[in-house]
């Protein structure tokens, strides 16, 4: 070969050479550009509005999660709105037997004081204590209407278990509780006060203040007539299958313990008060077992058939 050839391919061309120069430049410049990237703060993001925020903008919903909602919405709303209702009711009705018990309330007094020799400490005592009767009588009154605005609420969130015993054991609820102030204000009321009385006559000269009177009535009726709703809570626990009667009868003794500890915590402190109390609810107990057993073999005889 010549050498001159070899000369002249050992010699750059200048035009090779600009593009050599050219590419190395871009490269740098592509290098420089990708450093003050990295280099600059993240670009926030934008809001709603257009404007610059830090939070990442959400994801958009599905279109059957944004119904779920919706609806869950608007179920809440409709609860609340029912329960507001429902209390309204109830309120109105309640201050309806209020002001009648309230504006008759001379008529109720005999029956309330039973003749006992009562005393006033200050003329607001006799306001206090009308007031107090007349609550006490109103929401005895009330009772069946606010039993009636439960149900009503209660009702679309019942299954067909539940619905069925309530409808069908709501008049035993009002006879038991009835049956409960009935035997309370007949029977605990005047033995336990006139136990404590004679007990307090041996040493004092006793004299009772007309609103010491009406708590000390309040607290031998409202409690007993609760307490008396017992069979009707055994019933309902055995129909949605949280209790039995072999489940009764083994916890027959510490229910025994549990019924006293509740009468002497409802009752006036003395034994013969709590004695009172205690007999009738072991008596429910018993009769509680006894409508659970009945419960349980109608629905295995049915079962069977």
């Amino acid at each position: 070969m010549d050498q001159s050839e070899e000369n002249k391919r050992d010699e750059i061309n200048p035009l090779d050479k600009k593009n050599k120069e050219d590419a190395e430049q871009s490269i740098e410049q592509k290098s420089v550009a990708a450093n003050e990237e990295v280099m600059q703060p993240p670009v926030p993001y934008l809001d709603e509005n257009g404007y610059p925020t830090n939070k990442r903008p959400s994801e958009p919903k599905k279109e059957e999660e944004t119904a779920e909602e919706d609806d869950e919405e608007s179920n809440l709303v409709a609860h609340l709105s029912d329960l507001r209702k429902q209390l309204i009711k109830s309120i109105a009705v309640f201050l309806l037997f209020f002001i009648a018990a309230f504006s008759t309330i001379n008529f109720w007094f005999p029956y309330i004081t039973r003749g006992y020799k009562l005393i006033v400490l200050s003329p607001m005592e006799v306001i206090s204590f009308y007031t107090t009767i007349s609550a006490a009588l109103a929401f005895g009154l009330s009772v069946p209407f606010l039993c009636h605005f439960l149900w009503q609420f209660v009702k679309p969130g019942l299954n067909e278990k539940e619905s069925r015993f309530l409808s069908l054991y709501s008049p035993a609820i009002l006879i038991l509780f009835v049956a409960g102030l009935a035997f309370g204000y007949y029977v605990v009321n005047p033995l336990s006060y006139n136990f404590l009385v004679s007990l307090g006559e041996m040493n004092f000269d006793v004299m009772v203040s007309a609103q010491e009177y009406a708590r000390f009535l309040l607290l031998t009726t409202m409690p007993i007539g609760l307490l008396f709703e017992l069979p009707v809570v055994a019933l309902f626990l055995s129909a949605i299958g949280v209790l039995t009667s072999g489940s009764m009868k083994k916890v027959r003794k510490w229910s025994y313990v549990v019924l006293g500890v509740t009468s002497a915590l409802i009752t006036p402190p003395d034994f013969f008060s709590q004695l009172i109390i205690l007999i009738p609810m072991i008596g429910l107990y018993e009769a509680s077992i006894y409508l659970v057993m009945r419960t349980e073999k109608r629905l295995e005889a049915a079962d069977a058939s």
